[in-house]
């Protein structure tokens, strides 16, 4: 996964590996994908794949005519776009684990149930809730106590490198709220998130239901839910959201830009992605 994000113009903003699935929020960085070179270009795709004869013909310093270059041109256009298409970039990550475990097994065949499910967080209520919701995953399958504890996610690795005072390198880094030259990354606080994720996991516990706690994380208060909310979407996300998730109003903006009448989910949006109440 973390060698994927090196070759794509993606970026890695939470992860949970789980025993028979995983989860992964993603970031399409558009930007450095069209500020690539042809080369750069030809020499990532061809970490992954053969590439082409002009391909690697051009990558060894020779001549190409112009219909060569034309056509050269053509397909390397493809591959940059393919390069930041979150599809190929799953189909590399699933190919991968399924030839290690078909290898593993002695067998060949269909190693994944189906195709990847995914979802468009559309603005920042549907972004912190999605990622708490992946970096909770251990907790609420009771395989780990607290966050720290949380193997293979990113908020184990968030935690390790906050004691060191960093943020890690291999992930999409939490850059604060809304401010002027904004640097890439996730606008929340460090600190904020990682005091959300712990308030959160503490009451998925089901040894301690009852009143939500008064110290409930400021975060939430500037996104406008409802902790009651929060909380729902913390068990239940992938299951109320199919596709797009954001609230109600950039959700209907989405789909009349896709000519779509409805998408599912569109209550859910409304009830639990709504200003707080």
């Amino acid at each position: 996964m973390q060698k994927l994000v090196g070759i794509y113009a993606l970026d890695i903003a939470a992860y949970a590996v789980m025993s028979n699935h995983t989860h992964i929020v993603l970031y399409i960085d558009t930007h450095t994908v069209n500020s690539w070179s042809t080369i750069e270009v030809i020499e990532r795709w061809q970490q992954l794949f053969k590439g082409s004869v002009l391909s690697q013909r051009y990558l060894r310093g020779e001549t190409l005519d112009a219909a060569e270059l034309q056509k050269l041109q053509k397909v390397t256009t493809l591959w940059r776009e393919r390069l930041a298409d979150i599809s190929w970039f799953m189909r590399c990550l699933n190919e991968s684990i399924a030839r290690q475990a078909n290898a593993e097994d002695n067998c060949t065949g269909r190693f994944w149930e189906g195709r990847f499910k995914s979802q468009a967080l559309l603005d920042e209520r549907a972004l912190a809730a999605c990622l708490a919701y992946v970096d909770l995953n251990p907790i609420r399958a009771g395989i780990a106590k607290t966050p720290e504890d949380s193997d293979y996610t990113s908020i184990q690795q968030r935690i390790h490198a906050a004691i060191s005072g960093e943020q890690p390198k291999n992930l999409l880094p939490l850059v604060g709220g809304e401010h002027r030259d904004m640097p890439k990354g996730l606008p929340f606080q460090l600190d904020h998130y990682l005091e959300l994720v712990d308030w959160s996991g503490r009451h998925l516990d089901p040894r301690k239901r009852g009143a939500i706690a008064a110290n409930t994380p400021p975060i939430l208060q500037r996104l406008g839910i409802s902790p009651k909310h929060w909380l729902y979407l913390n068990r239940n996300f992938e299951s109320r959201f199919k596709r797009l998730v954001g609230t109600a109003e950039k959700v209907r903006e989405v789909c009349t830009q896709q000519h779509k009448r409805w998408v599912h989910g569109l209550h859910d949006c409304e009830i639990y992605l709504s200003s707080s109440t």
